[in-house]
């Protein structure tokens, strides 16, 4: 499935350049995307993904009020951790079964999970029921991300692929922009339970508009790989392990945390062998590398992502609404990045890779002029726009790169490898922000804590760059299993 614009060392020749301005690759893959066989799978899919981003942006805003109402301050985190552990669970299985069924069943499954998910949280009266919920969310959200990729490579040529990217880019703009202020209008004029009912009839109109290419997708594949021993068991412990750090992450002090952390290490550890491509923490050529590339760019902007705003208040004394400025304009720099590399379908992906990597870096490296007491807090915006820049052409490339990959490693691999990639995500990012929260409780000051943060995460930047030419050519072992 890989071209020979990805591989440099294939020998097949490389297809005609597209015109500067891209106008050729867009003309060529927009009947695929929205032809009369195709507009609703695209539709169904920017709107699976939609639905996934307005609940994470509306209910990180609703929060507050809904802990008040069922809880206290001290179980503000769990609902939090419920999500993320389930995902974990959701991910893995849903990579799984779609490997061994196909994904027709989880894309159905999947969302209406999800849906159920909402429906007792938006009537949720204890906080019991609001962490069930949650499960239940986590692990519809996490197989719908693996039943996507899954989706993609069934039913998109490759030349198509980097323009339905960056669509699902886009699918997250909307929420980021709009979610946060209309989560909060709502749960002040109506109620918070309005912030998860609102979602589902996006559930609803997702599903209708996947089913004609669900009822045409093959049931499974013959080809692939038998059960992996274990995989419940390790998708399980991992979960655990994932709640156990993000617990010792918010009690960063004592003896308690330190115990609970290398538990949660010593589960996940041995978990990780059987979760992930072999080789992935050496970063080795071919799908380990991708997987590994993800986790590096994930955890380094999503890290900063949620300390920036801390950075910027605390610090420097901005309020609330301007310090979720940079926040936006990253945003945007994302979608932008990633509709002109879906615009570009010859290029290089694992050079698009290595220059959002480096972009990514430039951006957070120059927050290291913000982060400190005499820093400039308005170089935040233009260093996050470039930021945003390297994540549109790295992520997207990254989500590209993945499926080539994982078909050279294999057939019927694709679940797994989407999985695996989806699950540094959840790692890397649970790690570093637990990271970040061990160095406040340490300093107690954002302005000495946060600095060193950064300075750490440009280092997981430049590593990225280094290692993304590994991602190009054909996989030299078969994942782990």
């Amino acid at each position: 499935m890989s071209s020979a614009t990805d591989d440099p060392t294939s020998s097949r020749p490389a297809p005609p350049a597209s015109p500067p301005d891209g106008s050729a690759g867009k003309a060529a893959v927009r009947p695929e995307l929205f032809g009369p066989g195709r507009r609703a799978t695209t539709a169904g899919i920017v709107l699976l993904i939609s639905m996934i981003a307005f609940e994470a942006m509306g209910v990180g805003t609703a929060m507050p009020a809904v802990v008040a109402d069922l809880g206290s301050v001290s179980s503000y985190a769990w609902p939090f951790v419920a999500f993320t552990a389930a995902s974990v669970v959701g991910t893995v299985l849903g990579g799984r079964w779609c490997d061994v069924r196909g994904p027709r069943g989880t894309l159905v499954t999947a969302p209406l999970l999800f849906g159920a998910g909402l429906l007792v949280a938006g009537t949720a009266g204890t906080l019991a029921q609001l962490l069930v919920a949650r499960v239940l969310q986590g692990l519809g959200a996490g197989a719908v991300a693996v039943a996507v990729y899954v989706l993609i490579a069934l039913v998109y040529s490759e030349r198509a692929r980097p323009a339905v990217f960056a669509l699902m880019s886009s699918a997250w703009v909307l929420p980021a922009l709009v979610g946060p202020p209309v989560a909060g209008v709502v749960t002040e004029q109506l109620s918070w339970h309005w912030v998860f009912l609102g979602i589902v009839p996006f559930v609803v109109v997702a599903v209708v508009l996947v089913l004609p290419a669900v009822r045409d997708l093959p049931a499974g594949s013959a080809e692939a790989p038998a059960t992996r021993r274990g995989i419940v068991a390790a998708a399980l412990a991992a979960a655990a392990a994932v709640a156990a750090l993000s617990w010792a992450g918010q009690h960063p002090t004592g003896w308690a945390a330190l115990v609970v952390a290398v538990v949660a290490l010593a589960l996940l550890v041995p978990s990780l062998r059987r979760l992930l491509p072999r080789g992935t923490v050496r970063a080795r050529r071919g799908i380990a590398a991708v997987v590994a590339c993800r986790g590096l760019l994930s955890g380094a902007f999503f890290t900063v992502n949620a300390y920036l705003p801390l950075m910027l208040t605390s610090t420097h004394g901005w309020s609330l609404s301007m310090a979720g400025v940079p926040l936006i304009v990253g945003a945007l720099g994302w979608s932008s990045a990633a509709a002109w590399q879906g615009r570009h379908p010859d290029l290089s992906r694992p050079v698009l890779l290595r220059v959002g990597f480096a972009c990514v870096a430039v951006g957070i490296a120059g927050l290291l002029l913000v982060a400190p007491a005499w820093g400039l807090p308005w170089l935040a915006l233009p260093f996050w726009i470039v930021a945003g820049v390297g994540m549109g052409l790295g992520f997207s490339s990254l989500s590209f790169l993945l499926l080539a990959r994982s078909a050279d490693s294999g057939a019927g691999a694709v679940g797994f490898d989407s999985a695996a990639a989806q699950l540094t995500d959840q790692l890397s990012q649970a790690a570093l922000v637990g990271v970040g929260g061990a160095l406040l409780a340490t300093t107690g000051s954002p302005a000495t804590a946060l600095p060193v943060l950064v300075a750490g995460l440009v280092v997981l930047a430049v590593t990225g760059t280094g290692i993304a030419g590994r991602t190009a050519g054909p996989a030299r072992a078969a994942a782990g299993r």
